[in-house]
């Protein structure tokens, strides 16, 4: 199965080299699932010819908000109506679950709660789970036809199934506590507050639920449709 990565962001720098540009990041993840994978840099302006290039689609983390006025976010909202209308399956995670709720009639706003950062507990469908937050953007307003499957008090709508189609998350199950604290170190000084670094600094050594989102995002990519 061909699974189009639609990259919207970037590595820091600093940490390319240790871990890979963001595309990487999800052939890691999803490895050993059967998967064949092609990067489509659209933050680079880089696009499919439709939605036909992929069996699915996944949308990546990205530094940039979806509500920003950026050359290349109209086309990918086109593509994910593209991609909706072929029912094809796609996965959006982070910056990818803002811009599919937005792009389906949803909103997307900066948090005034503030940040999520680090290693942090979600009810998932009835359960606890741990995954790595890196946001301070947040799905305010849901699609009609979205059912919300994740969540904490600081995140309502941070896991969302529309269908069998679309299965989207806030959460970084892609990153591991190694990469989110590279990234505190290069990203977050200055634009995450202190006390909420070091409050995450010391969540990182516990363990967290990756290969299970993956497995549930593998099923879900795989999933016999009509």
């Amino acid at each position: 199965m061909k699974i189009g990565i639609l990259q919207t962001g970037h590595t820091p720098d600093a940490l390319i080299q240790d871990f890979g540009d963001y595309d990487s990041l999800f052939p890691a993840l999803l490895d050993g699932h059967g998967f064949e994978f092609k990067t489509f840099a659209v933050v680079d302006g880089i696009f499919p010819d439709s939605a036909e290039d992929a069996d699915g689609w996944l949308i990546t983390g990205s530094r940039y908000g979806a509500y920003e006025n950026l050359p290349w976010i109209p086309p990918l909202e086109d593509l994910i109506h593209q991609i909706h209308q072929s029912g094809k399956p796609l996965v959006g995670v982070c910056f990818g679950h803002q811009i599919i709720a937005q792009a389906l009639g949803g909103k997307v706003e900066k948090y005034q709660g503030g940040w999520s950062v680090g290693r942090t507990e979600y009810d998932f469908d009835g359960d606890n789970v741990w995954l790595n937050a890196w946001h301070q953007d947040q799905v305010v307003d849901v699609p009609d036809g979205a059912e919300v499957i994740g969540s904490n008090d600081f995140c309502q709508n941070a896991m969302l199934r529309y269908g069998d189609q679309i299965w989207t998350v806030q959460a970084h199950p892609e990153f591991s506590n190694d990469f989110v604290s590279g990234l505190m170190r290069t990203r977050g000084k200055g634009l995450v507050p202190d006390d909420l670094m070091q409050a995450a600094a010391n969540r990182q050594t516990a363990p967290d639920h990756n290969a299970r989102i993956a497995q549930i995002m593998a099923d879900f990519l795989k999933k016999a449709r009509a």
